[in-house]
């Protein structure tokens, strides 16, 4: 082990000198920033824009606007009450700028209907914004059939249909009998999720050098050197550590950069979301996704000497972390479903596929998680041995690239 960790060392030292590298790892964060802030950035620009909007109001719902517009801090609009008529407004509207004229009529509640007429500078999303009178053009609508007090609060109660599966009619019968149930806050499942996705992310991409980092030694002949004074499992297990470390370090390095950056722009308890166990198991899952993948790269890198010659076969490999991306919407659609369980228990779907269901489902199936580790922990020692003797024989071959034939011999020899 201490060979081991010295090659570690060495790895580290290197790519902390590589200019590339540095770069990369005070870019990154900056990018995605941009990408998060910048749209945000117009967004708000055109937020601040005052809206002017004019209301014709037949149905004297005016200070009932005026007070859900007041209380929204979203809304930028100046009301303005106008009683001229359709055509009269909308003949001055195309010279007006950021104005909206909606008309509140009788005839278009019996109809369902009420026109809003924009200028030609106003966004289409202005209409989103618009919702904000549909509960209250709804309440007036049950006003105007004259119904009883009783029949109006039954119909302003919306009627709502809760999936709840067979072994959870307890909690029905706990709730009829008075006992409010509340609902888990999604966000204690989804932050921790998302963090171990970042940190799997990382050290994967960073592991992907391990690929590139084994193929140059050998096509260097540097690696008979190094392996004069230790041996090809220790050289092996050295760089995975090795790169396993820098991919800590730069989920470390955009953690610094872009947290508080995000504290300060969004008010959101991240920190408290992130300290929980659960985000424990999902680190391990994580952390199990790199070894597999990076015993996948380290023995495939060793058979290959001339990557140019071979990057179609490269992208392949370099492709096999994000295969799960393909079945992401079933995923998501269904967490519980036959997809998101089959991929759950293959070992090179298992880590992405685990975090996007545990991020998603309410209650999380142990059995099916535990089955899924172990599986996972068994895989990851039966790719280590196979990369083990691969890399070993791999290493050593000059002048060409191995065969598959040659591969699969090695990895039962």
């Amino acid at each position: 082990m201490r060979n081991s960790l010295k090659v570690a060392k060495w790895e580290i030292n290197r790519n902390m000198k590589n200019k590339s590298f540095i770069i990369s790892l005070l870019s990154t964060p900056i990018i995605f920033l941009a990408f998060m802030f910048v749209p945000m950035l117009f967004n708000s620009f055109s937020a601040d824009k005052n809206v002017n909007v004019y209301m014709h109001d037949e149905l004297g719902v005016w200070d009932a606007v005026s007070e859900a517009v007041k209380n929204d801090e979203q809304l930028n609009w100046t009301l303005i009450q106008s009683q001229e008529d359709e055509s009269i407004m909308l003949e001055g509207l195309p010279e007006m700028e950021q104005s909206v004229y909606i008309v509140l009529t009788e005839e278009g509640l019996a109809k369902g209907q009420m026109n809003m007429y924009m200028s030609d500078d106003m966004d289409k999303s202005f209409g989103n914004e618009v919702g904000i009178l549909d509960e209250l053009l709804r309440q007036v609508q049950i006003e105007s059939i004259g119904l009883t007090d009783v029949q109006k609060a039954t119909i302003a109660h919306r009627v709502v249909i809760v999936p709840v599966y067979a072994g959870e009619t307890g909690a029905i019968e706990s709730e009829l009998k008075g006992t409010v149930l509340e609902a888990a806050d999604p966000m204690k499942r989804i932050v921790p999720g998302v963090f171990a996705g970042i940190i799997l992310f990382s050290i994967v991409m960073t592991g992907m050098m391990i690929f590139q980092s084994a193929s140059q030694e050998k096509k260097e002949k540097v690696a008979e050197i190094i392996l004069s004074s230790l041996t090809p499992t220790e050289l092996m297990q050295g760089k995975i550590i090795g790169y396993f470390i820098l991919g800590i370090t730069q989920v470390f390095v955009w953690l610094v950069v872009a947290f508080p950056v995000v504290l300060w722009k969004f008010d959101f308890p991240i920190v408290e979301y992130l300290f929980v166990p659960e985000t424990l198991l999902l680190l391990f899952i994580a952390f199990s996704g790199y070894l597999l993948f990076a015993a996948i790269f380290v023995g495939i890198g060793a058979t290959v000497e001339d990557m140019t010659a071979t990057s179609n076969f490269q992208g392949m490999v370099m492709m096999l972390p994000f295969l799960p991306l393909v079945f992401i919407g079933p995923i998501l659609s269904d967490p519980s479903g036959m997809v998101a369980k089959v991929g759950s228990f293959i070992p090179i779907t298992a880590p992405s596929i685990l975090l996007f269901r545990l991020s998603v489902l309410e209650e999380w199936p142990w059995l099916e998680i535990i089955i899924a580790l172990v599986i996972l922990v068994v895989s990851i020692w039966i790719f280590m041995k196979l990369a083990g003797k691969i890399f070993k024989m791999g290493i050593l071959m000059y002048g060409k690239n191995a065969t598959p034939k040659e591969i699969w011999k090695w990895m039962w020899a």
